[in-house]
């Protein structure tokens, strides 16, 4: 029995441009904006939801299933996947479409400009949550916004319990369909600005959103998280990490521990626990999918940050 995740599959080109751009965008000429960064350090890296969260889950000894729509340019992707072991039965390719591709630059106050390119991500309602045989638990993490309204569905209806996570897909949702996936959800998981737009669009507050779920659980950053059941409030301390390199695709570290806690049925403490400290390992690495571990270094880092044995 394992896990299945749906999302988006990406390629990352990261580029830092040394220098500020408040230094070279004009505020009274904005509406004639014409700007060209040179940006002499560049990498690629293979990124995405459901290929992060996957590939963590995979770290902590496991066998995901990630399900994504992907282009024809997918081939280094998928040679790193199979390199590290990640199933990708359920990586669908979509003919004369790109991979969803992002591309970020950097200055040097960690100002971020960005654009994105869903690709074939805007053709994931093509999967079907039933092609997947043995599921015990799924995620439906940013993806297409019709896969990700169906694939709700369909773990629903095949009565899988799942994970929501609207994470950066939250702006194509409005109030009732946020509410469609709170009632079919059995598990929601946002961040404390996520979360703020959730109860704007709701008008539902975390305890009210807790009562309909079997968990709300909402990251703070460096101040832990919370996750709210319908009794109690779990406070899940941060683990701080050895140095800061790249806060990249720490939440979708995070998401993977909280599937690895809830696949072997651990309580709320434990499972928050683990969650925190991958997201800490994976902020220690530039990239989503650069960090290592052998599962004994995991689970000593585990007891001296927490005090108890996994």
């Amino acid at each position: 029995m394992t896990a299945l995740i749906c999302g988006s599959m990406a390629f990352d080109t990261i580029m830092v441009f040394n220098d500020r751009f408040k230094n070279h965008i004009l505020p009274d000429q904005v509406h004639i904006l014409n700007v060209s960064f040179l940006v002499p350090q560049m990498r690629r890296e293979f990124g995405g939801c459901a290929g992060n969260i996957a590939y963590n889950l995979k770290l902590l000894g496991e066998n995901p299933l990630p399900m994504a729509t992907v282009g024809g340019d997918f081939q280094p992707y998928a040679e790193w996947m199979d390199k590290h072991g990640v199933a990708r039965q359920h990586i669908r390719t979509v003919a004369g479409s790109y991979t969803a591709q992002a591309f970020i630059t950097t200055d040097m106050d960690d100002n971020q400009i960005t654009a994105f390119h869903p690709g074939a991500m805007n053709h994931s309602h093509q999967n079907k949550i039933g092609d997947a045989k043995g599921v015990k638990l799924g995620i439906v993490s940013p993806d297409g916004r019709e896969g990700m309204i169906a694939h709700a569905q369909q773990f629903a209806d095949a009565k899988i319990p799942f994970i929501f996570d609207p994470g950066q897909g939250m702006p194509m949702f409005d109030g009732t369909d946020l509410l469609n996936f709170i009632e079919q959800a059995t598990y929601v998981t946002v961040n404390d600005y996520e979360m703020q737009l959730l109860q704007q669009r709701t008008g539902l507050a975390p305890h009210e959103i807790a009562e309909r779920v079997d968990a709300l659980i909402v990251t703070l950053g460096s101040k832990g998280s919370h996750i709210y059941t319908k009794k109690h409030r779990h406070e899940i301390p941060v683990v701080t990490p050895a140095e800061v390199k790249d806060p990249t695709g720490c939440g979708d570290a995070f998401r993977a521990g909280l599937l690895y806690g809830l696949l072997h049925g651990m309580d709320w403490e434990t499972t928050g626990r683990i969650a925190s400290l991958l997201g800490s390992v994976k902020i220690e690495h530039h990239g989503t999918q650069n960090h290592k571990f052998a599962r004994a270094e995991f689970d000593a880092r585990f007891d001296k940050a927490f005090g108890y044995h996994l």
